[in-house]
């Protein structure tokens, strides 16, 4: 009787921990515990917002991946829209590839056949429906099917730097332009922006019981906010979404700054540093990375003061202090050795102009132009999903600002020189725009002889 009172036991004890374990798991304890496979790096920061992705019965919404993905697809004219698949006669092609839904190219949880793209399918795709370009297209008749996606060919989804109009439009420049003066029309100097006269340090109006030093109020008296009449209530006072009450905030969070910076707030969620908040999940910490951080930064939460600095707001630090505060990547670490750094130093320094200066923002968080209601305005693109992965999304909104567009597509596909970030000079060849010349030759002589 008492061994099998202690072999009860034993097995009572085994199931408490066993649904202690599970218990706390699904609390979000251990929260990989029920994932069927490891999340891409795309999405992997929200992969406990199952919904978000997932039916209750676990399928994936094909809307759920136009929710962040439409507004990016619309904007760079997508080359294969799913119009295009619900063509009748299609229908054929459709059994091989059925285009028509995001999963069929990109499934998530399973990493031994994700390529660094994203893909889970063999990256001859192209071949299905295209299996004639070789006789089309004369330029294009030795090259395999498995080599469209090469670097400064094609992008499934975004052509827009690509395309032979593109192409032949850079043919034959220089591989340094004369310094372009970027889009530097600061979107806070509309005059419609500003709130209302300059503030001096005695009309802070934070409530007196409020701690603060003579920094702070010296730090926030210096900035463009308080020139442009923005006192500490405006961001501090927060209303309640619930009762309405309005109350002081001793740190405010990104809905503060959505008030007047409502694009820029908009870009960040998107991006990779604030996308888990755009999901109601905790800050996006460095330590959740899957590239390498800095140590002593990998708890820190990533919110809007973690790059521009509470109350100074300074976004010469933010454009690369704040960058290498938590990135220690090989490409990060080595922009200090790089003439791009140079160029920056030499704007601090005066012996530039600033909109000269080539930071870590300058290419990943460019100045960009967006419409809105008939009004163009010059906004800094948050998110940095719209300069990665692949990496010829930079080509329009960066490189070609400063530099040819054969140096840049022979730049971006030069993976080593990536890695030192850009000391030296590329040694890989893209043949896009010779391809593109011949191509524009034999248009011209074939027009000719119909002439």
């Amino acid at each position: 009787m008492l061994k099998i009172f202690k072999d009860n036991l034993l097995w009572f004890i085994l199931l408490a921990v066993l649904a202690g374990y599970l218990g706390y798991a699904m609390n979000g304890g251990y929260e990989k515990t029920f994932m069927p496979g490891e999340t891409s790096h795309g999405h992997h920061q929200i992969e406990m917002a199952c919904t978000v992705c997932h039916t209750p019965s676990m399928g994936v919404k094909q809307e759920s991946c136009n929710s962040c993905h439409e507004e990016e697809l619309t904007r760079v004219d997508d080359s294969h829209p799913v119009i295009k698949f619900k063509d009748p006669r299609n229908a054929p092609r459709l059994e091989q590839l059925d285009a028509r839904y995001c999963i069929t190219c990109h499934r998530e949880h399973q990493e031994e056949i994700t390529n660094p793209m994203g893909l889970t399918i063999p990256e001859d795709y192209c071949y299905y429906c295209h299996q004639e370009i070789g006789v089309e297209r004369p330029s294009h008749a030795d090259y395999q099917f498995d080599s469209c996606a090469t670097a400064g060919c094609h992008n499934f989804h975004d052509n827009s730097a690509l395309y032979e109009r593109f192409l032949t439009r850079h043919l034959d420049e220089p591989d340094f332009k004369q310094m372009a003066l970027q889009r530097m029309r600061e979107y806070y100097e509309d005059e419609s922006k500003v709130n209302g006269d300059p503030l001096a340090q005695e009309a802070a109006d934070m409530p007196e019981d409020v701690d603060y030093t003579h920094r702070i109020l010296n730090d926030w008296s210096t900035t463009a906010h308080a020139a442009a009449g923005v006192n500490c209530t405006d961001c501090h006072n927060q209303e309640d979404a619930d009762t309405g009450l309005i109350t002081w905030h001793d740190q405010p969070d990104y809905e503060s700054c959505r008030s007047c910076h409502t694009n820029e707030v908009k870009g960040f969620l998107e991006g990779k540093h604030g996308m888990r908040l755009a999901q109601g999940l905790s800050p996006m910490t460095p330590a959740m990375a899957k590239i390498p951080m800095r140590v002593e930064a990998a708890h820190e939460q990533l919110s809007c003061a973690s790059c521009h600095d509470s109350h100074r707001f300074n976004t010469v630090t933010a454009a690369v202090d704040s960058c290498l505060q938590c990135h220690n990547d090989e490409h990060s670490t080595a922009y200090k050795e790089s003439a791009h750094f140079e160029l920056f130093l030499d704007a601090q320094r005066g012996v530039r102009k600033p909109e000269e200066a080539v930071s870590c923002a300058t290419c990943h968080m460019p100045r960009v132009e967006r419409t809105e209601a008939g009004e163009t305005i010059v906004m800094v693109d948050h998110n940095q999903n719209n300069s990665l992965r692949p990496n010829d999304k930079m080509i329009r909104t960066s490189c070609i600002q400063c530099h040819g567009l054969q140096f840049t597509l022979n730049a971006l596909a030069d993976t080593e020189l990536i890695q030192r970030n850009f000391q030296g000079h590329p040694t890989v060849f893209v043949e896009s725009l010779e391809l593109a010349r011949e191509e524009k030759l034999r248009n011209e002589a074939a027009k000719n002889k119909e002439d």
